[in-house]
């Protein structure tokens, strides 16, 4: 069974449930309302006519005094301790007088049901003639009752069959008005499937209601999709690419090395120069790429009080020693920050081995507070980057100049790399560039 039809089950279902309930207890209510009016009103004429009843008792003969009393649609009955009775009954009623007389030395009032008609019986004591207490009773017909109950429960089945009808019709609605989005939803999707294109919904207004959301949900979902799906296109072309040219030189000169290695010890130090260089460029990728695929939950940011003057003092150092190149720092008045150390400490490298990889001069680290930020620059003066390729250079795999880029072991991962800590860290860069002068980039991290 379907989802439209299971909505529209349920809802006539409940709908039925709850109008039946509901003429069930108006039912009850009005019956017991009914009942309830018939003893008061028994009570009443009871109390009446056994007060006329006591004071006419031995003055006036029984049969006759009961005649007086009979109602149009019961029977009247006087019945003496000893079981003897005294009936008079209306023309219609004269079956009731074939009931057997019982004594009641008490008042008593009571539904009684014979031949399948509903009487209401009422008994009051009296004082007989002789002394004795003698049982009053009065039966009558609840017909009229019974009637008024017979066509309220006509007009609640009525009134239930006729409700039933714009609940269906309401029901059918609501249904496909739910599954609607549903349906156009999996009908989409089942078209993307089949075409490999990605489609979106078709939103009609903007009712802001749950299923508005829903479609709206579904077409950010889809923009997502089809955004990383390019993305991961061009990564792995990209990838591939990039991948390919050091194993084609890896390739070509371990091919050389087999056929003419061992005869010229020239070309054997320069092929095992070239192949130790790309493998260690592919090594740099490669790692650069495990980073770039991660997601940005999954960075692992744990964010501490960090001393940035002696935080900035180490780094530098650390860098001297390991690639022997001479770095001058500048520091102002000490701070303190936030941030990961260790994610900021891989984000100054990729700046400073840039500026290694690029400019042969000392490279000058800045660090200082302006307003409600703190800075960290790092400054080269190499051959810089032109105007129209700044706003490109933090893409994946780009360069700006490609023999140049293959000469210092560029990968045009390291700026892809950066802007993705910088994502993650929460601090902004700002990188400036004049080509032929040199190449400033700066870490702008904001203090609260």
């Amino acid at each position: 069974m379907n989802l439209r039809k299971k909505i529209y089950l349920y809802t006539t279902v409940l709908f039925a449930v709850l109008l039946l309930i509901m003429n069930f207890a108006v039912y009850a209510v009005f019956s017991k309302l009914v009942y309830e009016n018939e003893r008061a009103a028994i009570s009443n004429e009871m109390a009446n006519m056994t007060k006329i009843a006591q004071r006419s008792i031995g003055n006036v003969p029984e049969t006759e005094l009961l005649r007086a009393f009979v109602p149009s649609n019961g029977m009247v009955r006087l019945v003496q301790p000893d079981k003897k009775a005294v009936t008079s009954t209306s023309p219609d009623e004269k079956a009731l007088s074939e009931i057997p007389a019982e004594y009641i030395s008490s008042e008593l009032i009571k539904t009684m049901e014979r031949d399948n008609r509903v009487y209401m019986f009422a008994s009051a004591p009296v004082i007989l003639p002789d002394g004795e207490i003698g049982s009053f009773q009065l039966t009558r017909s609840m017909e009229s009752a019974e009637k008024i109950l017979k066509t309220l429960r006509f007009v609640l089945g009525i009134v239930t069959v006729v409700a039933m009808i714009p609940v269906l019709i309401s029901s059918a609605i609501l249904s496909k008005f739910i599954t609607r989005p549903v349906a156009t939803m999996t009908a989409t999707m089942k078209e993307i499937r089949k075409s490999g294109q990605f489609k979106r919904l078709k939103l009609e207004g903007k009712s802001h209601d749950e299923l508005q959301q829903m479609g709206e949900t579904f077409n950010h979902m889809i923009d997502l999709l089809e955004s990383n799906y390019e993305k991961q296109k061009l990564f792995i072309s990209n990838a591939s690419h990039e991948l390919k040219t050091p194993l084609t030189v890896i390739e070509s000169y371990s091919s050389l090395l087999k056929r003419r290695g061992l005869k010229e010890p020239e070309l054997f130090n320069e092929s095992i120069e070239a192949i130790h260089s790309e493998a260690l460029r592919m090594k740099e990728m490669t790692e650069q790429l495990l980073l770039l695929a991660r997601h940005d939950d999954h960075w692992m940011i744990d964010l501490k009080m960090v001393e940035l003057n002696s935080f900035l003092t180490q780094v530098t150092r650390t860098y001297e020693d390991a690639f022997n190149r001479t770095v001058h720092l500048d520091l102002s008045e000490n701070t303190f920050i936030q941030t990961d150390e260790n994610k900021l400490k891989q984000l100054l490298f990729i700046f400073l081995d840039n500026a290694r990889k690029y400019s042969d001069n000392v490279i000058k680290v800045t660090a200082g507070t302006e307003k409600q930020e703190v800075y960290i620059r790092i400054e080269d003066r190499g051959m810089g980057i032109p105007m129209k390729d700044l706003p490109r250079v933090f893409d994946r795999f780009y360069r700006v100049d490609e023999a140049r880029n293959r000469k210092t072991g560029g990968s045009g991962l390291g700026l892809s790399l950066a802007k993705e800590i910088a994502e993650a860290l929460g601090v902004e860069i700002r990188l400036e560039s004049t080509e032929g002068v040199g190449t400033a980039a700066s870490i702008i991290i904001k203090v609260t």
